[in-house]
């Protein structure tokens, strides 16, 4: 069997040559982007029907030929709940169980094929519910393209940056369970610098590791950019980025605005899922983020399913994901709430518009000391979790509490292990951690669970 880096370099070389047709479709016209959703919509529900035996039965009387996207919306939808119970008849890979998937997550660090040439990652997400998501050959490489070929459309387009090679700072969940992680290690190159450094190590080894890389473009969660530009603020961070994309939280104004006053740098958003990748990402030119047209299809839609128009805030989202026919997600059910955009964007692109994402941005806990823990320092635990199905983090004097609920056996003295050891990487020594297994998580009086509680 071929080792990792010799397959890691035969997709990286397949990724960088699909690279030209995907910067010529962003030019591509509404009507081709539209015609593209709906010649790979129909190949996603016809292979679901043909090789997964639970869309088989669910969309028996479905006739795939003329299924565009106004028909699209009598098919019936599916939430994570349903991804995993039935994970095993969803996927269309024989080769591919949940078990087999646990198992490789579990013995994870760095990136990794799964059973050769798959990718399996895991993720709490803002909801808590565990899900495992497996991405084939070519979706993984579609994702990496969503994100490469705008941000390099982007620097070709600004003679100031066209002139010199990119060297990327990115700071965010270092664990190859993660998906941006594992995506970004799989599709490095030599030709461009990447310094990834971990979000769980403690701000004073942040900044001075963004220090050392010098880098003209930084990536990062939002809740970890408000606290970057406090540094650049006090003297201690010296970088000066010439562009920022943010990822995983909501992108709030004052934190936009207060990174653009800092740096004089425009800050973009990139909306992203483990279940079906890169679903918008900025385009530096004004806020609000361009779908993946071409990848992806997105219904914003209200409390009891309906759409809802442009300038409306949804409920929820239903997303399809075009580029990944291993595991069919098929108006699959995301808690995300978007305002989709009317108007068009001062980049002429014809790719449709969602304002930042709306939501609760995930708290960091504040020590006594000034220590800041990001929520990525318990995620990175308990993605590796396959019994952990929801659970809360209650912030302590000294560590934390955490609630956590379980179908099977769990091993919450190995659970705690696990997160005192990463309290410790991210600079908080004898931190006291407890876990107790209760029936259900409380929710706020909006239906929403609060995942991470901090003191007072």
């Amino acid at each position: 069997m071929p080792d990792y880096e010799q397959t890691r370099a035969r997709h990286l070389q397949h990724m960088l040559e699909l690279l030209p047709e995907h910067l010529e479709r962003l030019r591509w016209s509404a009507e081709r982007i539209s015609d593209e959703r709906t010649k790979r919509l129909r190949e996603l529900v016809a292979t679901a029907k043909e090789r997964s035996p639970w869309h088989r039965g669910r969309l028996a009387d479905v006739d795939e030929r003329s299924l565009d996207e106004s028909t699209l919306r009598e098919l019936p939808t599916m939430d994570k709940a349903q991804l995993m119970e039935n994970f095993d008849s969803i996927v269309t890979d024989d080769r591919v169980t949940l078990a087999a998937a646990n198992e490789h997550i579990a013995s994870l660090h760095d990136d990794a094929y799964f059973l050769g040439d798959l990718h399996a990652v895991a993720s709490g997400g803002s909801s808590g519910l565990r899900g495992v998501f497996v991405w084939d050959w070519e979706g993984w490489a579609a994702v990496r393209l969503v994100a490469l070929r705008q941000q390099l459309a982007d620097r070709l387009s600004d003679p100031e940056l066209a002139a010199k090679p990119p060297v990327i700072m990115i700071v965010a969940a270092n664990h190859a369970a993660h998906f941006t992680t594992a995506n970004a290690e799989t599709f490095a190159s030599d030709a461009v610098p990447v310094h990834r450094i971990p979000i769980g190590r403690p701000l004073p080894a942040i900044v001075e590791a963004l220090n050392a890389a010098d880098g003209d473009s930084l990536a990062t969660y939002p809740s970890m950019l408000s606290a970057l530009v406090g540094e650049a603020r006090a003297g201690r961070l010296k970088v000066r980025p010439r562009r920022i994309l943010t990822m995983a939280e909501p992108l709030f104004d004052d934190i936009r605005e207060a990174a653009e006053r800092t740096w004089d740098a425009p800050v973009a958003n990139m909306w992203g899922t483990s279940e079906a990748g890169i679903v918008g990402i900025g385009c530096f030119a004004e806020p609000g983020m361009h779908l993946a047209d071409d990848q992806v299809i997105v219904e914003p839609v209200d409390e009891h399913g309906r759409p809802v128009p442009a300038g409306l805030p949804s409920h929820r989202v239903l997303v399809t994901g075009l580029a990944n026919s291993l595991q069919p997600l098929i108006r699959y059910e995301i808690t995300d709430q978007v305002v989709m955009l009317d108007e068009p964007c001062r980049c002429g692109s014809t790719y449709r518009r969602v304002a930042d994402i709306e939501g609760r941005l995930d708290d960091e806990f504040v020590y006594g000391d000034g220590l800041r823990v990001h929520p990525h320092v318990f995620r990175s635990v308990f993605v590796q979790a396959p019994e952990l199905t929801e659970y809360q983090v209650n912030q302590t004097v000294d560590g934390a509490e955490i609630l956590v609920c379980h179908d099977l056996p769990l091993d919450t003295n190995a659970l705690v292990a696990g997160v005192v050891a990463a309290l410790t990487a991210a600079g908080f020594a004898d931190a006291t951690v407890e876990a107790r297994t209760v029936d259900s998580i409380p929710r706020l009086q909006s239906g929403k669970v609060k995942r991470f509680v901090p003191l007072g």
